[in-house]
This record gives C-alpha cells, structure tokens and sequence, in this order.
C-alpha cells in the first residue's frame, strides 16, 4: 500500500513538473518570448534580447466584478503560431513605406473558476519587441462584463533609470524626471507642478507610458501601449523594492476599470528593446500593431504648417475673450470689449497675409466664437456652441479673405473639458466647418471633464475622442486634439487623426517656468513613441517677449527651435511666434520656410535620451533633406557623415548653426549661417551651444 501511494505521489509530481516546465515561445532574430502556465495556473510570459532576460516571468490576467480570481487557475486549452512579412505604406509620415515583420503566438486558455470562461492572449514579436494583447471571444459564459483590475506585470532586472512623469488621471503635461525606479515618487511632482490645471494623481508611485528606461549594462526599454480602443488608458505602478511594475489602469465615476462586451480585444501591450538608443527612435512597432487605415480614399488628407492667433494669447499680448467678464454687458445687453481681444478680423487678416507670403498652408484662430469669459475653472457644462463668432470677428469676411490668398482656415473647437456638450453640437460644428471651408480642427478639453467624475484618460474618454476622430472621417476634416490621453499609434487607422498634445508643450515657456534644455531630448523617446505631437515649435523671440513677467525665457536657443521642427515629428506643425518676430530675422525663417512635414524617410543618426538627438530626414516626393540637432543643458560637437545622400550627386547644404558664443540662458538668439557644397562623402562638423541646436537644409545643386 505504501509503495503504491509512493508511485501515485510520484506520477503527480512528475505531471505536475511537466506542466510546469511546458514552455511557449516566439522570436524574432534577436527578442525571444517565453510563456507558461505556473503551478496555481496563472499566465506568465518573460522576454529575451540577445539571450539575455529582459523581463522575469511576469504574471498576467484580470479582476472582474464577479471574479476577483480571473488571472489563475487557467488551463492551457491549445495554442498556434504564424509568422507574418508585410510591407504597407502610411497616408503620411516619417517613412513611405513600413515592414510589419513579426512571429505570433496566440495561447487559448480556459478559467476554472466561476464558469467556464475562456480568454486568449496574442503576443507579437518583432526584431525591436513584443506586442501582447488580451481576447476575451465570444463565449456563453461571458458577455457583458466589469473589468476592475487589470494584472499585467512587467518585472524587470534591475533598478533601470527611467525617464517618467507622474501617473495622472487627467494630464500629461509634466515636466519629466529622470531617477532610478526605486526612486520614484509621483506626489512629489505632482504637489509642485502648480502650472497644471488639473492634476488627479492619487498613486504615489505610479508613472506614465510611454515609459523610457536603460539598465546599468546599456540596454534601452520602452513600454506603452498600442491601439488604445474601447478601453482606459494604462499607467504603471512601481514597486520601487522589487523593480517591478504592473498596469494601473484609470477608473471611471464609479471606480471601475472597464464595461465591456464581449467577444472584445484589449490595447496591445508594448514593450521595445535595443542596445541602440537610435533604435527605440526608429521603432515601428506600435503602428504597426494598429489596425489598417479606414479611409479608402486619403486624399483630402494634407500635412501642413501654420500660423494662428495663439501664441499672443499664451504671452498676455491679447486675450481669447472679447469681454474681461460674462456679465460685462451695455445698456443693450451686449458684451462690452476689452480692447484686447485677439481674434479680430483685421488681426486675422494680417496672418493670412503672411502665410501666403510665405508659402505657409494654414492659419489657426483661437478666440473667435463666443464663450470665453467663462470657459475655464467653473466645471460648467454649456459654454461654447462652436458656430457664433464675437462681433469683431466677421466670418464671411475672413473666409472669403483666406480663399482669395489660397490659404486654409483651421477651426479651434475648445470643449472646456465638457465632452457631452461637444458630444451634443459635434455634427453641427462639423457642417460648419464644411460650409465655410475649414479642412481641419483642433480640439481642445481644458479643465475637469464632464461628465462629472470622468478623466481624460478614462474609458468614457478614450470612446469619446475616437468619436471624434470617426467623426472627423464622416466630414472629411482633420484633426489635432489637444488634452487627449497620449497617442498609441491610432493614426494608421484613422489618419485624419494627425496630431495630438498629451505633453508638456512650447506654451509652458509662454505662462511658467517653463521647459527645462533636457526636456526636448526626453521626449522622442517618451510622448512621442505613440504619435506625433502638436508642440509648436519655432519661438524666434526668447527672452522678454512676456508683458506678464519679464523673467520668463524659452531654455533653448534661436537655432535649436528650428531644429525641432526636425526632431519633434509631427504631419502639422505650427510657426508659433509673434509674426513680427520672424520679420526681423529673415534669414533664420527661411529654414521654417523650406522645411517640410511629410517625409519619405527619416535617418536617426544619434540619440541619447536625456542628452541629444540628430535626425536627417528625406522630404516626402524629393530629393531634399533636412538635418535637426539638439543638446541638453550641455555644449557638444558632433561630426555627421552624410553617407545617405545619392552617390555620385552634388548638393547645397546651408547650415544654420548657433553663434560661437550662443547659450540658452544669456545669448539664445545669436545665430550663424553657412552655404557648403556637399555630397556622400561629407562629415559636417556641428558645434551645438548649451542648449542649442542645429538645423540643415540640403538640396541637389552644383
């Protein structure tokens, strides 16, 4: 009888050994995947690059309303495996064309617990990472559920220094800190960074995706998340002893995580590696998890610069209300102006003027319909009705001006953060844009949401700017939505979608302490993982330009914000200054003149995040390029060989450099430039100012 239990507690073990040691795996020449089953049947998956461990088995799963238990006691049903080689080429973008190479395992699994529920997980990988994404399918036991916890882990190696903001319901608008994992503290930040409107942040340990990180040994990591759909935006919480972190997941009014239906798919889960810093820039691979564009015909869809009554606003030149208050009315019941409003016909006019001048597609408004004396700060719910302009600002007139001049009107749609009372006037506000010619529209959610209790980066959100977006598509109108969660590469699918903010912008020189020179390097490599950002660059006036507080300056120099027009991708771009500013330097704005927004290829050449960044770029239908270089806080010299250039093919290159005794603190506007004859063969030597920049156009020429 012993003998015989003996042999059974020996069959057990060994079965139970077995499965344990049952490995899943996927790779991609040099990222490797692993997924098992442990012991209590809770999904694990580890990744590999080089051979060596990235992440440590790392727990996946759920807690539901009605199962707190979703992420054990699973048993593996089956699995299969396919290898996918494509080649596709975006509406617009860094490159022509994209390769979509990567090896799929997808792992059936079915729950013990309540019922016999079913969940899939699909991961990816590429030659630059791994994609992994939940699949709840169509099953009797599962259709409409709460999700109230998502348990997606990512254990890494070692205490990484990470380059992050705090994890904030409703803002990403941080400046970015740089420190060790275990030296996270997201309240810290948040108590100081009272130049934000709005900041929920109720995770002391919790930071933002993208999320930017090396090891000790020289490795670069990524993780974010792709195809953000349908679902709340994910943050990370860090266990600063263990250095580990898990999904946290942004909860709506009632505290839940997600409603959802199935059969449905989560965002993609994103993690991308490389021993180059240069690499994690090139990335493809959140577009390329996306979905395929929905627009069958693309071609009202235009990249362009422009200018816009905007940044006299940020600096307290001019104001977007017309009236100093809602109830600062005449005899008549009239709003009685305040002298200072911006957006006037005669001042619009004057921006028109200069963008056909100056070959500049569009000009953006911002102030014009009436609601701004009491759009912020109220948590009002009817502000704005998108189609009734102040009585200075004359519509007809303006639109018929900027036809005459050939240059497109952007129309500014700011919600106050009331996204049901867009959501009631959106169709409205859409065939008024149709009527009078406006081809795009930035969108703006200034302050707490409404509905009450929801956050920007909540489910109800995430639906709701996709609305937007769809909404876009229906009326052929483009769009650039500022104060929307970061971007997680939906641009392929909807690629009227060209911009979003999501980020500490330009503006904050204009009304705070501003950027610090380290922050424009941070940001490729952060914010803009997931999609361009509507940073508007291109500040020629940086000391002084504050009627406000004359202390204020922007921490970069002239010739580094010419830069950024380069190394800030985006499809629009916006010539923020004053126009009288770039009127004083002619020589400077001709590079803003010259520089394009679409390309056919883009070539990272050096990268450090925290440090520089140089990228060339191939503008998109031409033989041109451009060259953008910055610095942090820090001088460089840098020597960049021109090899991507046509062999054998001469070109002119004007260099538009920092002055020899240039600095972002006391001489930022001191600039030089030079013509050279290059070709293939050529290395330019860059001398970069503290806090500078160069830009460099080249174009075929003898």
């Amino acid at each position: 009888m012993k003998t015989c239990v003996f042999f059974l507690c020996i069959a057990f073990l060994q079965r139970s050994m077995a499965q344990e040691a049952t490995t899943l795996n996927a790779g991609m020449e040099r990222l490797k995947l692993e997924f098992v089953l442990d012991r209590s049947g809770t999904p694990n998956y580890a990744v590999y690059f080089n051979q060596k461990q990235i992440v440590k088995p790392s727990a996946l799963g759920f807690a539901l309303s009605d199962d707190s238990t979703f992420y054990k006691d699973f048993e593996l049903l089956g699995s299969e495996k396919k290898t996918v080689d494509e080649t596709w080429k975006p509406v617009w973008g860094e490159v022509n064309q994209i390769r979509n190479n990567y090896e799929e395992l997808t792992v059936h699994l079915k729950h013990k617990g309540v019922a016999s529920r079913y969940l899939d997980i699909v991961f990816r990988v590429f030659a630059d990472g791994v994609g992994f994404r939940y699949v709840f399918p169509n099953q009797a036991a599962l259709k409409y559920f709460i999700v109230t916890d998502e348990f997606t882990h990512f254990n890494l190696t070692g205490d990484h220094k990470a380059f992050w903001i705090p994890g904030d319901y409703d803002t990403n608008e941080y400046p970015y800190t740089t420190s060790k994992l275990s030296e996270v503290d997201a309240w810290k930040l948040a108590a100081t960074a009272t130049d934000i409107a709005v900041r929920v942040a109720p995770d002391q340990y919790a930071v933002q995706t993208p999320l930017m990180m090396k090891t000790n040994d020289g490795l670069y990591i990524n993780i974010h998340e792709a195809a953000l759909s349908g679902y709340p935006a994910m943050q990370l919480h860090v266990d600063r002893s263990a250095s580990s972190l898990s999904s946290s997941l942004v909860p709506d009014a009632v505290g839940s995580k997600a409603f959802l239906h199935a059969p449905f798919k989560t965002p993609w889960r994103t993690i991308i590696v490389s021993d180059k810093a240069t690499h994690i820039l090139a990335s493809r691979l959140i577009l390329n998890l996306n979905e395929p564009s929905v627009i069958q015909d693309p071609s009202w869809i235009k990249p362009m610069k422009f200018v816009g009554v905007w940044w006299e606003m940020q600096i307290g030149k001019s104001t977007w209300r017309y009236s100093e208050y809602a109830d600062s009315t005449d005899a008549n019941g009239k709003l009685i102006p305040n002298g200072k409003h911006g957006a006037t016909t005669e001042n619009v006019k004057r921006y028109i003027d200069f963008a056909a001048k100056n070959g500049i597609g569009g000009v953006l408004v911002e102030g014009w319909n009436t609601g701004w004396e009491d759009w912020f700060g109220n948590w009002k719910e009817d502000v704005f009705d998108f189609v009734t302009p102040y009585p200075d600002f004359n519509l007809k007139e303006i639109t018929a001006y900027a036809a005459s001049k050939n240059v497109k009107m952007i129309m500014h749609n700011e919600t106050s953060g009331s996204a049901t009372n867009y959501e009631r006037q959106m169709d409205t506000a859409f065939r008024f844009m149709n009527k009078f010619g406006y081809t795009s529209v930035k969108t703006g959610y200034v302050g707490k949401i409404i509905p009450r209790g929801e956050h920007h980066d909540g489910q109800w959100m995430v639906n709701h700017y996709e609305r937007v977006a769809k909404k876009g598509v229906e009326y052929k109108v483009m769009v650039d939505m500022h104060e929307p969660p970061r971007p997680t590469g939906m641009q392929r699918t909807y690629p009227n979608w060209l911009a979003c903010e999501a980020g500490r912008g330009n503006e904050y020189n204009a009304f705070s302490k501003g950027n610090s020179p380290e922050h424009e390097t941070i940001m490729p490599f952060t914010r803009l993982m997931g999609g361009p950002m509507d940073y508007t660059p291109g500040i020629f006036k940086l000391k002084n330009y504050s009627p406000e507080d004359p202390t204020r300056q922007v921490h970069t120099t002239l010739v580094k914000q010419m830069a950024l027009y380069i190394t800030m991708y985006s499809p629009v771009q916006m010539v923020s200054d004053l126009l009288e500013n770039y009127e004083a330097k002619p020589d400077a704005f001709q590079f803003i003149k010259d520089v394009p927004v679409d390309w056919d290829d883009s070539k990272i050449l050096e990268a450090e995040p925290g440090d520089y960044i140089t990228i060339a770029r191939k503008e998109k239908g031409k033989d041109n390029w451009f060259i953008g270089a910055i610095t942090d806080e820090n001088a460089r010299t840098t020597n960049i060989p021109l090899d991507f250039l046509d062999k054998g093919k001469k070109y002119i290159a004007v260099v538009y450099a920092d002055g020899d005794k240039a600095d972002w603190k006391d001489n930022p506007e001191s600039y030089k430039i030079q013509k050279l004859k290059v070709d293939a063969k050529t290395k330019l030597n860059l001398k970069l100012a503290p806090g500078g920049g160069a830009a460099i156009s080249i174009m075929p020429g003898n």
